[in-house]
């Protein structure tokens, strides 16, 4: 008989299949070559997973599955998880003063949206298209070359070889703010200073871009009462996984397990 590539996963005298960990594994990244990595974090999650679910079943609990997205209901393991964690866990709530020495770290963390005024030249491709997008970059390698050289002409390239509607108004975007375009696009922005033209084509899932930033106006530093609530709720998350990560240390303490070394970090 062949030796067993990994041992077996037993908690609590349970043994969980290896078509368990298995199928976890696709979850968890591992170097290239490295097949018992990617193991060993899959089986740490399953050994978990099933430490939970054993806790949740000594406690005769039965959680409802719930709705998490249009159309995604939770598995029956995945609701008794969340029962177990909402009746075990009760993270301390942060008090006023919690909240407000959080605040007086850095106010400025807290700003109103900023609001960009943003002119571009978009060179279209399909970035699914190897051959097509290689001969967008190298045009638009050229394009970004020529704003570089002489930023005046940046109306006037627009004009003559952007591929957006823009280009009737020499590229201009008009003001955007956060949310108005695609996540990449909005990343652009964020490394550019006022009158700067990217010094290369920037890819989007719309073609290459060779951005300016016309204008920027960053929002205002907003008053400890429009962002109360705002720390507030991220205090109490970050509470709520520290006690979560100290309940499942607890479970693993008291638990026999073999297969893994949870203790291990």
């Amino acid at each position: 008989m062949t030796k067993a590539l990994f041992p077996d996963l037993i908690v609590n005298g349970e043994l969980v299949p290896n078509s368990s960990v298995a199928a976890e594994v696709q979850n968890h990244h591992a170097p290239s070559g490295k097949p018992g990595l990617a193991w060993r974090k899959a089986a740490k999650a399953i050994a978990v997973r099933t430490l939970l679910l054993q806790e949740a079943q000594q406690r005769g609990l039965e959680t409802a599955p719930q709705e998490v997205a249009p159309g995604q209901v939770e598995t029956k393991e995945e609701a008794l998880i969340r029962g177990l964690l909402q009746e075990a866990i009760v993270p301390k709530a942060p008090s006023e003063d919690d909240i407000h020495q959080e605040w007086q770290k850095d106010p400025q963390r807290f700003r109103a949206p900023p609001l960009w005024e943003v002119s571009h030249i978009l060179i279209a491709c399909d970035p699914r298209d190897k051959e097509a997008t290689e001969t967008a970059r190298l045009k638009a390698v050229k394009i970004a070359e020529q704003a570089q050289a002489n930023p005046k002409t940046f109306a006037n390239l627009a004009k003559e070889v952007s591929d957006c509607g823009s280009k009737s108004e020499g590229g201009f975007l008009g003001q955007l703010s956060p949310g108005d375009t695609v996540p990449e696009f909005e990343q652009i922005l964020h490394g550019l200073s006022e009158g700067q033209i990217t010094s290369e084509p920037m890819l989007t899932r719309h073609g290459y871009h060779i951005v300016r930033l016309d204008a920027v106006a960053w929002g205002e530093t907003l008053p400890y009462e429009s962002v109360r609530h705002k720390i507030a709720d991220a205090l109490e998350k970050a509470a709520w996984t520290k006690a979560a990560q100290s309940y499942v240390a607890r479970l693993i303490e008291t638990a026999e397990i073999t297969g893994v070394d949870l203790k291990q970090h």
